[in-house]
């Protein structure tokens, strides 16, 4: 059942991000950020408020704010990053970051998988980076400042995954309340620092930002049921598999042509995904 919910919170994150991305053609990505993860927000606290979850100690909250400022950082760098270089630079470095700081944290603080998981982990750092861009049409020398805003967005989502895995499993969603608590402040500060207008979002485009924030929150809530259950290498590598679903809907929705090479990185995922799935100790 982790991996079911690890894999269905990969499929929810890359849905996401479609949405939100379709916004940001229209918005301005820091205020789709921004009020999708508003509303998302109070959604899920009115949920956990209605379920009667008992409020768990701070140090959940202490880990799920960390993990929601993490988030907001990684999402404001990423941002950033593609605003000033190549995406088929910025992308692969930010998703393999995002897959490899997880795997390492998880095998230091004591995770044991089999020995083929191992061969997953490596499988799917390939197929994150093909199916993010890498390998696609040659592009100009990136600036080091643009490099190192696309690492610093890999590490602040890395960190999140990692982050969200401390926070206690009797919690609920609990959690996802801290997330939110964090990050949306820190996503106005981004806005009211850029300038970033909010107003005149047409109600299509506000409903795609709605549905970006609200399924963003549900993998989030995907993974914490996740993890709970299984080791952090393991979900964290299963549920960086997002892009796929992106690219794959991009590919029917918006006639985007799909690369050989992210082809070629679907086929790692699968394999990297059965790989993983069969090195659970």
């Amino acid at each position: 059942m982790p991996i079911v919910f690890a894999a269905m919170c990969a499929v929810v994150y890359g849905i996401a991000d479609y949405l939100g991305g379709r916004a940001s053609r229209v918005t301005a990505s820091a205020a789709v950020a921004m009020i999708g993860q508003t509303v998302s927000g109070v959604l899920v606290l009115l949920l956990v408020v209605s379920l009667g979850t008992p409020v768990p100690g701070w140090p959940t909250f202490a880990w799920g704010g960390a993990a929601g400022a993490a988030g907001a950082v990684g999402i404001a760098c990423f941002y950033a990053a593609l605003a000033k270089g190549a995406m088929s630079v910025v992308a692969p470095i930010s998703a393999v970051i995002s897959v490899v700081l997880p795997v390492v944290v998880g095998l230091a603080q004591g995770d044991r998988p089999l020995a083929i998981a191992y061969v997953g982990f490596a499988g799917a750092v390939v197929a994150v980076a093909l199916v993010s861009g890498f390998g696609q049409a040659a592009v100009a020398a990136v600036p080091a400042r643009v490099i190192g805003l696309a690492v610093a967005g890999g590490v602040g989502f890395g960190s999140m995954f990692v982050l969200m895995e401390r926070t206690a499993d009797d919690s609920g969603l609990w959690p996802l309340v801290a997330i939110r608590a964090s990050s949306v402040p820190l996503l106005a500060i981004v806005v009211l620092a850029s300038r970033t207008p909010v107003r005149g979002v047409g109600r299509s485009t506000l409903l795609l930002i709605v549905m970006s924030g609200v399924l963003d929150m549900a993998a989030n809530g995907l993974y914490l049921a996740a993890v709970r259950r299984d080791l952090l290498s393991i979900v964290a590598v299963i549920s960086a598999m997002y892009p796929v679903s992106t690219v794959v809907l991009a590919s029917r929705l918006d006639r985007e042509r799909i690369h050989r090479s992210q082809l070629l990185g679907m086929g790692f995922g699968a394999v990297a995904v059965a790989f993983v799935t069969l090195g659970r100790a």
